[in-house]
């Protein structure tokens, strides 16, 4: 595939429901032509959260919008607009929004096309592109 410059507008794409009150919008993918790295945002209804879970690559996060807490490796961290995470392969984590009131807005990017999530829970497994329909 050649690699073409896009311009993605998350207004006009389709997000995809993760439960629990998350939605996922994702952007740059091996569908956009990338090689190295993939991103998206999730949104989080108020007081949502995703279950704690693992990548096989590094991944980081910046919240947009809202008051959220990362936790990480078991340590609960407030976060603001515009800090940002660096979370290594393979470390726990999660992310809840602290409003009862107010939606919170992700952008994440994880550091491989073929990055993973494993549910820690249930040690379920499965490629970002598979919850994103691709």
């Amino acid at each position: 595939m050649s690699q073409q410059p896009h311009i993605f507008r998350p207004d006009e794409i389709k997000a995809h429901e993760r439960g629990g009150g998350a939605r996922t919008i994702p952007l740059v993918n091996r569908a956009s032509g990338t090689t190295s790295f993939i991103n998206g945002i999730t949104v989080f209804e108020p007081g949502a959260a995703i279950p704690v879970h693992s990548h096989n690559c590094e991944e980081s996060v910046m919240l947009l919008e809202g008051d959220a807490i990362a936790e990480i490796d078991g340590a609960q961290h407030r976060l603001k607009a515009q800090d940002t995470t660096f979370i290594p392969a393979n470390l726990p984590h999660r992310f809840i929004n602290a409003s009862d009131t107010e939606p919170m807005k992700i952008l994440w990017i994880y550091a491989n096309v073929d990055a993973t999530r494993t549910i820690v829970a249930t040690g379920d497994t499965r490629t970002i592109d598979a919850e994103h329909g691709r």
